[in-house]
C-alpha cells in the first residue's frame, strides 16, 4: 500500500529576485534597514554587500534559531522590521520558531533565505530542500505585505562574484497599513450589564498603548489583574487586585487589554462560558477556545478613539480583600526568605535601578507578577508571549536590549540550556551594567506543581522534569561572563556594579520553597 503524499507547501507570488541588487532594493523599499547575517556557500556574496551598505546596521551569528530571535528583540525594541539572512537547506527551518512568535506578537520579521537555482528542487542535490512557503500560515509570502507580522522572502541566487557591482539605495521609511477597528464594541461592552461587575486583565502592552491604557483604568476605577509586561503594574496602586481574590468572587465581565495574560485567572475564564469578555489587541485572536468578542486594534489607538470612558467604580468592593491578600503575601515572603518566591522578591527590589527587565515564560514571569515588589515601576518590561515558549529567550532579550545599558534578563534553568549559543552576540552590543539572572532549580519545576504528575514513578517524572546538574560557572567562564552565586538573602550583597555581563545564577532553598507553595 502506497503512503499518502503530504499536501504541496503554498507557492509565493513574489516575483523571482536572483540578484543580490535585487534582493537588497527590494528590502530597503519594505523600510527594513536592519539586518543579522547567518553565512553560508549560498549566501555570501549577498552577506558581503549587506556588510559594506553604508546606511545599515548589520549583526551576524554562527546559529540561524538564535540569530531569529534576536532579530526578533530587535523588531520588539523599535517596532521597524528587521530581517534575518539565510543560507539555503535546513538553516532556514532553523527560523521557525522565532516566526511563529512574530506572527503572534504581529511583529514585523523578516526572513531571507538564500535558495539554490530552482532546477535543484526536488533533485536531493545538497542544501536543496523545498523553502517556498516552509513557514506556511505563519509568514507572509507575498507582495502585498501590509507589515503586521512576518515576512518570508526565498531567493534563489546564481553564481554570483563578490566584484560584481552593486548599488546602495538608501531604505525607504517602513509605513504598515492603519487597520481600522470598532469602538462601538467597546462602548457598548462598558454600557450594558455594568451591575454584573467588571474586572480589567492587562497582558504585555507595547510602550506607546500604556498612558491611554493607564488614564482608562484610572477613569473606570475598577479591579484591575495586571501582567507585570504591561508597565502598569506598579503604577495602578490599589487598583491591582490578586488574581486570588477574584477567583473567590468572580466576575461578571472581563476586559483583555494587550497580550493574553498569564494569570490563573485568565484559563479559569475556559470553564465559565457566562462570564462575558472581549479582548483588544494587536493579533485579533481571543486568548480563549470558548466564545467571546475581540477587536482588533493596538490598544492606545481604540481608547484614544473612545474618549473619557464613564466612571464605573469598585461595585464588588474588591479592594479591601485585595489588600488583605497582599498583605498575607508578604509575610509568607517575609517567613521563607530563601524560597524561590522570596529570592524572587528580593531580585525585583535590585532591578528597579535596570533600564529594562525581560522576563521568561513559565515560572519567572509568573512569579514575578506575583512576588515582585509593586511600589517602584519598572522601566520597560518585555517578555515572549505569542507563542509562550521558552526556546530563544536569551537572544531576544539581547537583540531588544542592544544598545541599552543596565538590562537585565531573568530566565529558568531550561531557558537558558536553550540558547547556550546566545552569548556570542555579547561582542556586537551594549555589555556594561548586564546581568543576566538564571534561576536554577535543576531542571522545570514548574512541573512540580502540576496534579497530573502525582503517582508517575521517579523515571516517568524524570522524562518531564528533565532534572540536570549543568555547571553554569563553566558556561558563563566559556563567554567571558562574571559569575555569583545566590542561595539566600544575604548573598545579594556580592552584586556589584561591572563593566561585563554578569550572570547571577539564584538557587533557591528547595525546602523553604515547599513550605512557602503548601502554606499559600
Amino acid at each position: 500500500m502506497s503512503q499518502a503524499l503530504p499536501p504541496p507547501l503554498p507557492q509565493h507570488t513574489l516575483p523571482i529576485l536572483k540578484t543580490e541588487a535585487e534582493v537588497i532594493s527590494e528590502l530597503l523599499a519594505l523600510g527594513c534597514d536592519e539586518f543579522v547575517l547567518c553565512g553560508g556557500a549560498r549566501n555570501a556574496v549577498l552577506v558581503s554587500h549587506l556588510c559594506m551598505h553604508p546606511k545599515l546596521r548589520t549583526f551576524h551569528h554562527f546559529e540561524e534559531r538564535s540569530a531569529a530571535f534576536f532579530a526578533l528583540g530587535r523588531t520588539k525594541a523599535t517596532g521597524l522590521p528587521c530581517a534575518v539572512v539565510t543560507t539555503s537547506g535546513t538553516a532556514v527551518a532553523e527560523c521557525l520558531p522565532a516566526v511563529i512568535e512574530a506572527h503572534y506578537s504581529v511583529l514585523p520579521l523578516i526572513i531571507v533565505s538564500a535558495d539554490r537555482p530552482e532546477d535543484f528542487r526536488g533533485s536531493g542535490a545538497p542544501q536543496a530542500i523545498e523553502q517556498d512557503g516552509i513557514f506556511t500560515a505563519y509568514a507572509h509570502v507575498g507582495p502585498d505585505w501590509k507589515g503586521h507580522g512576518p515576512l518570508h522572502l526565498n531567493v534563489p541566487l546564481g553564481e554570483a562574484k563578490l566584484e560584481d557591482p552593486i548599488e546602495h539605495p538608501e531604505p525607504e521609511p517602513f509605513l504598515p497599513e492603519r487597520r481600522s477597528f470598532d469602538v462601538l464594541k467597546l462602548r457598548d461592552f462598558l454600557s450594558k450589564g455594568v451591575f454584573k461587575g467588571l474586572v480589567v486583565m492587562v497582558g504585555g502592552l507595547d510602550e506607546d498603548d500604556r498612558e491611554e491604557t493607564f488614564h482608562f483604568l484610572k477613569q473606570l476605577a475598577v479591579p484591575v489583574v495586571a501582567d507585570v509586561t504591561s508597565g502598569l503594574r506598579e503604577a495602578l496602586g490599589n487598583l491591582i487586585t490578586p488574581e486570588a481574590v477574584l477567583r473567590k468572587n468572580l466576575p461578571g465581565k472581563v476586559i483583555r487589554l494587550g497580550e493574553v495574560p498569564v494569570s490563573r485567572l485568565w484559563r479559569d475564564l475556559e470553564d465559565q462560558p457566562k462570564i462575558e469578555v472581549l479582548s483588544i489587541c494587536k493579533n485579533g485572536l481571543p486568548g480563549l477556545a470558548r466564545e467571546s468578542d475581540v477587536i482588533a486594534a493596538e490598544v492606545g489607538r481604540i481608547f484614544r478613539g473612545l474618549g473619557d470612558p464613564q466612571e464605573i467604580g469598585d461595585i464588588r468592593d474588591d479592594l479591601p480583600n485585595a489588600r488583605r491578600e497582599l498583605s498575607r503575601i508578604d509575610e509568607l515572603l517575609e517567613a521563607y526568605p530563601d524560597s524561590e518566591p522570596g529570592l524572587v522578591r528580593t531580585l525585583s527590589i535590585y532591578a528597579t535601578t535596570s533600564d529594562s527587565l525581560f522576563l521568561g515564560n513559565s515560572l519567572p514571569i509568573r512569579e514575578w507578577n506575583d512576588f515582585a515588589q509593586r511600589e517602584v515601576p519598572y522601566v520597560n518590561v518585555r517578555a515572549n508571549r505569542g507563542a509562550n515558549g521558552i526556546d530563544g529567550q536569551l537572544s531576544t532579550w539581547l537583540g531588544a536590549t542592544t544598545d541599552e545599558e543596565d538590562a537585565w534578563g531573568i530566565f529558568g534553568d531550561l531557558t537558558t540550556l536553550y540558547d547556550l549559543s546566545s552569548p556570542a552576540l555579547f561582542s556586537q552590543i551594549e555589555t556594561s551594567g548586564r546581568v543576566l539572572v538564571v534561576i536554577n532549580n535543576k531542571g522545570g519545576a514548574i512541573f512540580d506543581r502540576l496534579p497530573r504528575l502525582d503517582g508517575m514513578s521517579d523515571e516517568q517524572r524524570a522524562a518531564i522534569v528533565q532534572p540536570h546538574e549543568a555547571d553554569l560557572s563553566k558556561w558563563a567562564e566559556m563567554w567571558g561572563i562574571n559569575h555569583i552565586k545566590v542561595t539566600q538573602e544575604e548573598d545579594f550583597d556580592l552584586l556589584e556594579t561591572t563593566e561585563s555581563p554578569l550572570l547571577l545564577e539564584l538557587v533557591p532553598s528547595k525546602e523553604q520553597s515547599d513550605a512557602f507553595w503548601e502554606a499559600l
